[in-house]
């Protein structure tokens, strides 16, 4: 994978939460994240106290909002979402999602696509880090909801 990621809010609170928002640096190529994941996540810090640190790295890769094509906004998706998926349509980026709609949309416009658990059996992969299985579990406890059937299904098709 060699093209810009577009990282949406949820990717980043969890490895925020986890202290490893560095591997999505360590991983990407590039780096973009809408304006308005950075607002989502910026209207979370009363309730998350890793908000901050997100929004704070978030910051770094600011991009500006696009106008939404009419087949994204079709999906009814959140705005930091809908925005991820507008930066990627007809470019080459990959979009950084866990939510299942914004997944299905991505996939219905030919986005290619990455989630958080995604981008720790990468890490792993790539020999970013040791083992994923400790980083997975991390992300559960964090609030990653993952089915324990699929992790392991994930994890040992990357031998852990």
């Amino acid at each position: 994978m060699s093209e810009a990621w577009v990282v949406n809010a949820s990717p980043l609170i969890l490895l925020s939460r986890i202290d490893r928002l560095d591997l999505i640096e360590r991983l990407a190529p590039a780096i973009a994240v809408p304006n308005a994941v950075i607002a989502e996540i910026r209207a979370g810090q009363g309730k998350d106290r890793t908000a901050p640190r997100a929004a704070e790295w978030a910051q770094n890769y600011r991009a500006e909002d696009l106008p939404l094509i009419a087949s994204v906004e079709h999906w009814d998706l959140g705005p930091g979402e809908s925005q991820v998926i507008a930066h990627c349509v007809g470019r080459s980026r990959w979009a950084v999602l866990d939510d299942r709609a914004a997944r299905r949309c991505a996939a219905a416009h030919n986005v290619p696509l990455i989630g958080t658990l995604g981008v720790v059996l990468r890490a792993k992969t790539t020999r970013q880090v040791e083992h994923a299985r400790p980083l997975v579990k991390e992300l559960i406890a964090a609030g990653m909801f993952l089915d324990d059937e699929f992790a392991e299904r994930a994890l040992a098709s990357i031998d852990e």
